[in-house]
């Protein structure tokens, strides 16, 4: 397989981490947004939305979203699932990480932070306003969620780790203050002891800048 991935990439993140967790051999295709690699008509033949992560299966078919492409390795991988076997347990999880997935990352991405100062002249200051606003307000609720674990939820990193950890390294990067988040940092510092979460960090990618 081959991953195309952009190492700041959140999204591109979370199936790194999972490519790592589930043992799966791969490639890593560096894609530059800074460059508009990402834009190319060569790209976008792979990834029509011109986003990434884009994942090459060993078929040579392409699948675009971070959650479908998670999904695919679960199913093909069961062995080291990253659901939970309670049907209800299960959908909590699926709760916070739609929390992430749908309510923080999109209006804090990349694209979004570029339109705030390219489009809308917001000064850089006043986009790190908007991006801790929302990353406190998305972190209160996850906060709420977790449980005194040494992971999410449980002893074994699941999908909440996935999609969590890649969200609080970006939090760190913008000096959002954590104090307030003691069991999602609990979960992060216990993740950042695994070597597939290790592997998986921005600056271990070889497009780290």
């Amino acid at each position: 397989m081959k991953l195309y991935s952009y190492y700041r990439s959140s999204a591109a993140y979370r199936v790194r981490i999972a490519l790592n967790l589930k043992q799966i051999e791969h490639s890593i295709e560096p894609i530059n947004l800074l460059k508009k690699e990402h834009k190319s008509t060569e790209y976008s033949t792979k990834q029509p939305q011109g986003l990434v992560p884009c994942l090459e299966t060993d078929t040579g078919q392409f699948l675009a979203q971070s959650g479908a492409i998670l999904s695919y390795l679960d199913a093909l991988y069961p062995n080291t699932t990253l659901k939970l076997p309670d049907p209800f347990q299960a959908a909590k999880m699926q709760s916070f990480v739609d929390m992430i997935a749908c309510d923080i990352h999109p209006i804090c991405n990349l694209r979004i932070l570029n339109y705030l100062t390219e489009e809308m002249k917001v000064d850089s200051e006043q986009k790190l306003v908007w991006y801790r606003h929302w990353i406190v307000i998305g972190f209160e609720a996850l906060e709420t969620l977790l449980d005194q674990t040494q992971y999410c939820f449980g002893e074994q990193p699941t999908l909440a780790d996935v999609y969590l950890i890649p969200q609080v390294y970006n939090a760190l990067r913008f000096e959002v203050d954590m104090t307030s988040f003691p069991k999602i940092m609990n979960a992060y510092q216990n993740c950042n002891q695994l070597d597939a979460f290790i592997k998986a960090k921005p600056e271990n990618q070889q497009d780290a800048m």
